[in-house]
């Protein structure tokens, strides 16, 4: 290989993971933006409000897939391929078309949606909102998929920010200063999408043309269309719990619910980190004589780090909450009674961890449809656990769902991996560390029935003692012939 060559090599994996770190940065503001709200909605909202808001987040969720039904996807695919204009302005201009098709509908049906949901008719208005929103988004994304395409990285991640920042802005002023209620958060949503899609016109204007290629159009679609269901089968593991909840439950649990929920977007942000290191890293790392070894090895130590991320914020964030800071919690308490929901969702946070490092199979075995199914499976065993467990103890069932749907995600790819890529991971090394992670459980136990200072100094100890005994099982336990961790 030349120098020249081997420049140009090292300039692409520079730039690979300069935009890597650009987009990951941006979505872990993102995810902490959005957090940022949590404690808003909780001071300003009652818990069936907020059990309203969070519904109908799930059903835009889903909806979001259908409205944009993976033309970005195809985008990405096809430019490569086709230099002419068309091959922007053609799914631009289906998209627009679509989503004002299916916004109208929605907007006519939306009594028999809102009740549907379990929010009650009288909600309808919201779902109007939903329409323009879901509509606004779907026009979006060409744009942004463009500027992926094109290694415009920051012009991207600027859009992306200002409109989160408008969405914060809109939320804040709506409920601190107008008062508006539920309507002011949705009538921010409607003006951040809008901001970044006039943000978008000059992106937009560089390609647009008014023209509608069939042909094109149609081998965009056939790559596409696939990514509803997988799209859709993947949100509804997330999503598919509180329009249950507002049937089981009633709305005041929805909101509990989606309160403590999202206190698990720490392990889930440290989850989604790993994801993005880890997917380039097994696909070029999959060359190499010894990767099984390797594989085996990184899964120990994000098992590790995974579960002492866990354990310590099961273990301290109730402590959090319940604490005052400028005299505020974290949440208001009356959504405390969901507290124990807490532990149950960074477990299922960290089982799809466990997923993640699974994914190896499909992707290197391109059996990638198996994901689908698998997803479908774990939402189908959300809804079952929801039925059984939440008309005999309430949202905790939904706490349990939610891990459920995510083990059964987890095992389903490891047996899927064990036969299709088989990998010896070091089982006595996790036997042992998981074990460890039980005894620090147990300790906290019993720990609850101290007085409160006692009961964290408790936790505190464990949460020092067990690194080091995870790192003693890693250094001293042989177990298979695992290499030392190099990239």
């Amino acid at each position: 290989m030349t120098q020249q060559v081997k420049s140009k090599k090292q300039s692409g994996v520079k730039k690979l993971a300069k935009e890597t770190l650009i987009y990951g940065t941006s979505t872990i503001a993102a995810r902490l933006f959005n957090f940022f709200l949590v404690p808003v909605y909780t001071y300003y909202l009652i818990t069936s409000d907020y059990g309203i808001i969070a519904t109908v987040f799930a059903f835009m969720a889903l909806f979001n897939i259908i409205y944009q039904y993976g033309m970005d996807q195809a985008y990405l695919r096809f430019a490569q391929e086709h230099k002419d204009k068309n091959v922007f302005s053609t799914p631009f201009n289906a998209v627009v078309v679509s989503s004002c098709v299916i916004s109208v509908l929605l907007y006519l049906i939306s009594p028999l949606i809102a009740a549907a949901l379990g929010i009650g008719a009288q909600n309808a208005y919201l779902i109007k909102y939903c329409c323009f929103i879901l509509a606004l988004d779907a026009m979006n994304i060409i744009p942004f998929a463009k500027l992926r395409f094109e290694h415009r990285a920051w012009h991207f991640v600027i859009i992306r920010t200002l409109s989160i920042m408008v969405n914060v802005a809109g939320n804040l002023l709506a409920l601190a200063y107008f008062k508006t209620g539920v309507d002011g958060i949705f009538m921010a949503g409607v003006l951040a999408s809008l901001t970044s899609l006039i943000l978008l016109l000059p992106v937009i204007k560089e390609d647009l043309r008014l023209t509608f290629d069939k042909k094109l159009f149609k081998q965009m679609f056939a790559f596409s269309w696939p990514f509803i269901p997988a799209g859709m089968a993947s949100i509804m593991v997330n999503v598919i719990d509180k329009p249950l909840l507002s049937h089981l439950a009633g709305l005041d649990q929805v909101g509990i619910y989606q309160a403590n929920f999202k206190i698990g977007v720490f392990m889930m942000l440290a989850v989604s980190m790993f994801d993005q290191a880890w997917r380039p890293f097994f696909i070029q790392a999959s060359a190499k004589p010894d990767c099984k070894e390797l594989f085996a090895e990184v899964f120990s130590y994000f098992a590790a780090t995974a579960s002492w991320l866990f354990l310590g914020l099961s273990f301290l964030i109730p402590t959090i909450i319940q604490t005052k800071f400028l005299g505020f919690n974290l949440i208001h308490e009356n959504y405390w009674a969901g507290l124990n929901l807490i532990p149950l969702v960074l477990a299922g946070y960290l089982f799809y961890g466990f997923y993640i490092n699974f994914m190896i199979a499909p992707v290197l075995t391109k059996k990638t449809k198996v994901l689908m199914y698998i997803t479908l499976t774990g939402a189908a065993a959300s809804i079952a656990t929801n039925l059984v467990l939440v008309p005999h103890i309430g949202i905790t069932g939904a706490g349990w769902a939610i891990f459920t749907s995510y083990v059964v995600m987890a095992l389903c790819l490891f047996v899927f991996l064990q036969r299709n890529y088989p990998i010896k991971y070091e089982y006595k090394k996790l036997s042992l560390m998981a074990a460890c992670a039980v005894l620090a459980l147990l300790v906290n136990m019993f720990a609850k029935q101290l007085p409160q200072m006692q009961d964290l100094a408790v936790k505190i100890i464990v949460l020092c003692v067990y690194p080091c005994a995870v790192f003693a099982v890693l250094k001293f336990v042989k177990d298979g012939k695992g290499k030392l961790l190099k990239a």
